[in-house]
């Protein structure tokens, strides 16, 4: 075994994970060599997009089982791994470091400044102030055994030997991009995209474009999927939460129906018929003279309210007090069973991640090390993990990045 001054850690991937882990690293392990290897020219790119350009850090989940409902994939294992380090390890960790967070009504988190470059030079400024090695510009070819216990990193120019190497490479949209990684003898998860939105190319709604509604249920024809939260209408379909996280939940089931498939949404979120009716009935009784096309009881935008009106079939002059009990049906059934055909996806790109990646099969999951390669530990969105949007990825890539940062030193 090396010296500790000679021991070297290669951390591969120069995003969220690979900054968190190279920091871990030398936390733990000050006199290694810590070397960080991106082979872009780009530094944690994805922090500084995420959140509009303000940096979703985490979410404030208040506690661990709530935090896991965050994940389609891969809850299971990160259990154990919150243990280690959760959400509020991670608000504790930035705030000690001088960044202030804050925390908005919907659960998630982002620094006082409301600038993702906050949490950008923070990163690099701790890897630099440890003494982290930055190598951009450095692609890897190749990861090969060098005898017993270390690991030779093919480049383009010098090749990098490293005693632990830890991958953080983010996810790869296709298979191809992982090979390299099966040849070690990982078994690979196809990948496929999460967290994007649902095209309606020549849906009527669409001329509603910027319009939001504060909360929609979103329910999956066909599956018993569902998710909730406000919803966007854009001019070539929906987005916002409720729709996103849909996307991750069914992320696979779209792969399959090759993102052509059929939402059903309920206008007013979870609440039940009964309430519905009752507030109609309310509605009939106290302001019957009014009419329906300008007045509504329930919290939906206005253009919305008149859109699904006409999908009623309702006339223009149609008073609250002659809708009849038809017309109660028809409307209670359009609140809660308006479906939309969708064909085709847009990427999110603020928020998109992949679905799939190293499996969870091939990995130690108490210490992120390969089950295959020793010497080998992964961290972040290249595992088979991935979670819905509010800073749920971040937190994965916290977790794994702080467990493999300690346990590859």
């Amino acid at each position: 075994m090396s010296s500790e001054q000679d021991f070297r850690i290669a951390v591969l991937g120069g995003g969220a994970a690979g900054f968190f882990a190279a920091i871990r690293c030398k936390e733990m392990h000050p006199h290694a060599d810590v070397v960080l290897v991106e082979a872009t020219g780009k530094l944690l790119s994805k922090v500084k997009v995420s959140g509009g350009g303000r940096c979703n850090v985490t979410t404030a989940a208040p506690d661990r089982q709530f935090l896991l409902q965050g994940y389609p994939r891969g809850s299971r294992q990160l259990k154990g791994l919150f243990h280690r380090f959760d959400n509020h390890d991670a608000m504790d960790w930035f705030e000690s470091k001088g960044v202030e967070l804050y925390t908005q009504e919907d659960g998630r988190v982002f620094p006082i400044s409301d600038n993702s470059q906050t949490i950008v030079d923070l990163l690099i400024d701790q890897a630099r102030e440890c003494g982290v090695q930055i190598k951009s510009r450095t692609r890897v070819s190749a990861l090969e055994q060098s005898g017993s216990s270390s690991w030779t990193l093919q480049t383009g120019s010098t090749p990098i030997i490293a005693d632990k190497v830890i991958i953080c490479i983010g996810g790869s949209p296709k298979r191809s991009g992982l090979e390299w990684l099966e040849t070690l003898g990982h078994d690979i998860v196809d990948p496929v995209p999460s967290l994007f939105t649902f095209n309606m190319p020549g849906n009527p709604i669409t001329e509603l474009t910027g319009l939001s509604v504060p909360s929609a249920m979103v329910s999956l024809i066909g599956t018993k999927l569902h998710s909730s939260g406000p919803l966007l209408i854009t001019h070539w379909g929906m987005s916002g939460p409720a729709i996103l996280k849909m996307s991750a939940l069914a992320a696979r089931e779209l792969a399959d129906m090759e993102y052509t498939f059929e939402i059903r949404i309920r206008w007013c979120g979870d609440k039940p018929e009964e309430h519905l009716r009752s507030v109609i009935t309310e509605t009939m009784r106290s302001s019957g003279g009014k009419q329906m096309y300008s007045y509504t009881p329930f919290e939906i935008p206005k253009r919305l309210w008149s859109f699904l009106l006409g999908k009623c079939d309702f006339r223009s002059d149609h008073h609250w007090s002659d809708l009849g009990k038809k017309g109660i049906n028809k409307l209670v059934d359009m609140l809660m069973n308006d479906t939309y055909n969708v064909q085709g996806k847009t990427t999110f790109k603020e928020e998109f991640v992949t679905c799939g990646g190293i499996s969870l099969q091939s990995v130690n999951m108490k210490t992120m090390e390969s089950k295959t390669a020793p010497g080998i530990y992964f961290a972040g969105e290249v595992l088979d993990i991935d979670g819905i949007t509010g800073g749920y990825n971040f937190q994965a890539a916290w977790t794994t990045a702080y467990v493999a940062g300690e346990l590859a030193s």
